[in-house]
Order: C-alpha cells, then structure tokens, then sequence
C-alpha cells in the first residue's frame, strides 16, 4: 500500500514552514563533521553481534548541526540539536545511528507529521490551524513534555544529552534479540546558558567552541541502550519508553574535525536505516519513511540517485 505521503510532500511542508533551502539537506542543514573512535563495550557484544560491537576501536564520522532547514540559523536559538555517526565496519561498509535533542518524535506516522507541518505553516491562519492539529493530536503534549531540552540553548555540542528515535531489533551471536533505543550521554554532563546569554554569543558558537574545546582534549560521549521493557512501544517513535533498564555499550571519543569529507561531489547521508549484522530496523513507519525522504532529499540538493548507497526497503 502506498504512503499517504510522500517524501517530496514532507520536503514540501517543511520548506514552507521557512525552512529547507535548495543545495542543503531539508532539516539539519546547518552542521560540521569530525572524526573519532568507538570501542564498545563487553556488554555490547552479549547483546549484538555487530561488527563494530565487537570490542575493537573503529573509525567514525560525527556530525553535530542544528535542526533547523536554515543553514544560517543562529546557534543562541532554542531548537533541535542532532548527533550522526556513521561506523567504519572491518569489510569496508558502514552502519548509521541519527540521534538528537528530542527525546521522542512529534508524531508516530509520516502523515502525522506532515500535517503538524502543514498547521505551523507561517501565514495569518495559522493559530487557527494550530489549534484545531492540537485538538485532534492530545498526544503532542506529551512529547513537548519530553522534548523539554530543546527549548534551552546549550553551552556546547558537547553538553548535550542526544537520542536516536527508532528501536531497533539487536541479536547476539547465539540469536538471542531484544529491542533497544540508543543513547549518547556527555561525560562532561549537560550545561545551558542563560536565554540572553545565547542570544549574545556568536551566529557560529557551539562550532567554534566545540573546535577550541577539541584542541585540548578528545570529546567524550558514553553510548548506552535503552533496553525496552513489555509495554514499551518498537514501532511508534513518538512514544517514550518506560523501562529503566540501560547497559553502556561503549565509549565515542571524538578527536577532531574532519577535512576528506563533502567535498565536490562528495556525499555523506547518515541514514539510521544503513544496519548491519546483528542490528535490524523494528516496523515503525517513521524510521522507514527517513530512507525514502533522504533519497529524495539528496537528489533535491545534488541532482544525484542515491541507487545502491541507498538501504533496501
């Protein structure tokens, strides 16, 4: 069965909220890469057999930005905040993980969130149309609740607490799974400035400061798993978990900008549906529709198919 939506739908919207710009990615637009390493823990390999889960230091590609679709938004604003890993995997593949301030998604369906897009629409009809989305959509409150971090500025990218939407299905090397949701957790704890404070600083601040901050010493993130517990949700994104079961299943130790990459035709898509052995994607429709919206995305700012770097459906 088709989409009620498509993926150009959900570009469309989101360019007409005032976001989206033509040669940017749709939402995230704003964002540099760096380099590190991950070595996981030996709790990790109980619980998947992936490659990168394997104990062994791998190579990986970060990306911090913004969430907005303006590439030139200012960084002292409240918004979203994302966190991209892309894993270097001994056989010369990779594997993704998207993660951001958002606890949990606006809406369990692409539709859902479309429509959310459509009522944020700026003209003079829009607290009418807000109203009457909010009306039908009690739920949304609960994930502004949720989501309280994204209305603080943050004092550094690397102050920040980041977390991956989706669930995903981990099996272990005897095919044993349970459903997890990653999260990536400062060592150097969450901090935020002052509203007035973030409206003075610098349009470009959290990268500057992340860079002079990276000149002293690695950045450091704890890569933990929400294991899901009976009545948590694997296929409805805007769901939060209530199990407190967490296991630390590595350590990310970010050591740089990096330089090689998004140069001409270069193209880095980090795409949480690009797994690997050990890791499957759960049902959620959301999940799924991002590979679909990335690909069009892509051709959108480049010109350029995807086609096989794309994950399968």
């Amino acid at each position: 069965m088709a989409d009620a939506v498509t993926p150009n739908d959900a570009i469309a919207a989101i360019r007409a909220t005032g976001g989206a710009q033509p040669g940017y990615r749709a939402l995230h637009a704003k964002g540099t890469l760096y380099r590190g390493t991950f070595t996981a823990t030996a709790e990790a390999a109980s619980l998947s057999r992936a490659a990168h889960l394997s104990g062994e230091p791998v190579e990986t590609l970060v990306r911090f930005s913004n969430g907005s679709g303006n590439p030139r938004q200012r960084d002292g604003l409240p918004h979203v905040r994302g966190m991209a890993l892309k894993f270097s995997l001994p056989d010369g593949s990779t594997t993704d993980v998207s993660a951001q301030t958002a606890r949990v998604f606006t809406s369990s369906t692409p539709e859902g969130f479309v429509e959310l897009l459509n009522a944020l629409r700026p003209s003079i009809s829009t607290p009418i149309r807000l109203t009457k989305y909010l009306a039908g959509h009690r739920g949304l409150f609960k994930s502004v609740r949720a989501n309280g971090a994204v209305t603080r500025i943050p004092a550094s990218y690397a102050t920040l607490e980041y977390h991956a939407l989706h669930a995903f299905r981990w099996v272990d090397a005897s095919g044993g799974a349970r459903f997890v949701r990653y999260h990536l957790v400062p060592e150097a704890g969450e901090q935020f400035l002052a509203l007035r404070d973030g409206l003075r600083r610098d349009a470009d601040f959290l990268t500057d400061e992340l860079n002079e901050r990276l000149r002293d010493q690695p950045v450091r993130f704890q890569y933990r798993v929400q294991i899901a517990g009976p009545d948590d949700s694997t296929v409805d994104p805007s769901q939060p978990w209530q199990s407190t079961q967490t296991v630390t299943a590595g350590h990310l130790d970010i050591t740089g900008l990096d330089t090689a990459r998004e140069h001409g035709d270069d193209i880095v898509v980090f795409d949480p549906m690009r797994v690997t052995d050990g890791i499957e994607p759960s049902d959620d429709p959301v999940l799924r529709f991002r590979t679909r919206a990335y690909s069009e995305s892509v051709k959108l700012r480049t010109g350029v198919e995807r086609g096989a770097e794309a994950p399968q459906l």
